[in-house]
């Protein structure tokens, strides 16, 4: 019998959501995604260390209170780059989440990562530079579109942020599965099946969305808490996931079957969401109010802690 992680290839591209060389090798995933989190994880793996030290090694005789930061965003792409020679898709790379409400910082922080990946010799059509679905993110993202630049729209929780990044024209985005289910446990105290599950049925929803609209964004599940969720999506255009669901996956068998019935295009589309429709909206979900605003600190806080070891790590060079 076929097991499961293969028989879900037939239904959705599988993207590593992971630094671990090792793991997407392992696991033959289309795509990878990082973020700050996983780079801080990747930062205690034995494989990257000699890269580490190369990169910090450049960064080493240069001054200003953002070396830190830039040391971040080179070993981003660094690690970025390595996972681009396994994987036969994209790398998405994050843009820091303290740029979330500035659109013209993100613009240029996307140029910058962008310039490094082609130092690097990989071009940008094999990355994806990821944003929070702010307001100010998607706007960011739009531009970006129009330069040639596509874009991962990640945090994502409510109707609004997928309708705006439709409107957008945004290549990919991240709905988050887990934090939606973990936030309604916590509040109504139910467990729930994978069919009766909030974050999946929220992934379910905006898939329909864009297939019924023939918008050409894709859509990507994100944030797995079990393999239940993982397999109640199947059919989603894309899935990322954790290498210890990926091994779940790959070490049990059974069947895969699509779990969503898309029909493409033939439905109105509704008009551009406004800015403050889009704000009205979106605070109106207060799920995807907490979890947004939560998801940037998060990732903000993991971003420091980064810089903080880099910093260390530059004073013991």
């Amino acid at each position: 019998m076929t097991h499961r992680l293969d028989a879900l290839r037939q239904h959705s591209l599988v993207v590593a959501d992971t630094g671990d060389l090792d793991a997407i090798r392992r696991y033959r995933p289309h795509d990878a995604t990082t973020n700050p989190s996983l780079i801080l994880k990747a930062f205690e793996l034995p494989g990257y260390q000699a890269l580490i030290d190369r990169e910090l090694a450049d960064v080493q005789a240069e001054a200003g209170h953002r070396r830190e930061e830039h040391a971040v965003d080179r070993l981003a792409v660094a690690m970025g780059s390595e996972i681009a020679r396994i994987v036969p898709g994209r790398v998405s790379t994050e843009v820091a989440a303290r740029l979330s409400f500035d659109t013209q910082a993100s613009i240029r922080k996307a140029f910058e990562l962008i310039a490094l990946y082609e130092r690097h010799g990989v071009s940008r059509d094999r990355v994806l530079i990821k944003l929070a679905s702010t307001w100010e993110g998607i706007r960011a993202a739009e531009i970006l579109e129009r330069e040639g630049i596509n874009c991962n729209l990640t945090l994502l929780f409510s109707d609004a942020q997928a309708q705006a990044c439709f409107d957008a024209g945004v290549f990919l985005i991240s709905p988050f599965v887990g934090r939606v289910t973990d936030w309604y446990k916590k509040e109504t105290g139910q467990d729930f099946t994978p069919d009766t599950d909030p974050g999946v049925q929220f992934v379910r929803g905006v898939c329909q969305r864009v297939s019924q609209g023939g918008y050409d964004t894709v859509v990507m599940g994100a944030s797995f808490r079990n393999t239940g969720q993982v397999l109640a999506l199947a059919g989603c255009p894309r899935l990322t996931i954790s290498p210890q669901l990926l091994e779940e996956l790959a070490t049990t068998t059974g069947d895969v079957r699509p779990r969503m019935l898309l029909a493409h295009g033939g439905g109105p589309r509704p008009s551009p969401l406004t800015e403050p429709a889009f704000r009205w909206n979106h605070n109106h979900d207060a799920m995807a109010n907490d979890k947004l605003a939560e998801g940037i600190r998060r990732f903000a806080e993991d971003q420091e802690h980064l810089e903080a070891r880099i910093a260390d790590r530059l004073a013991s060079l």
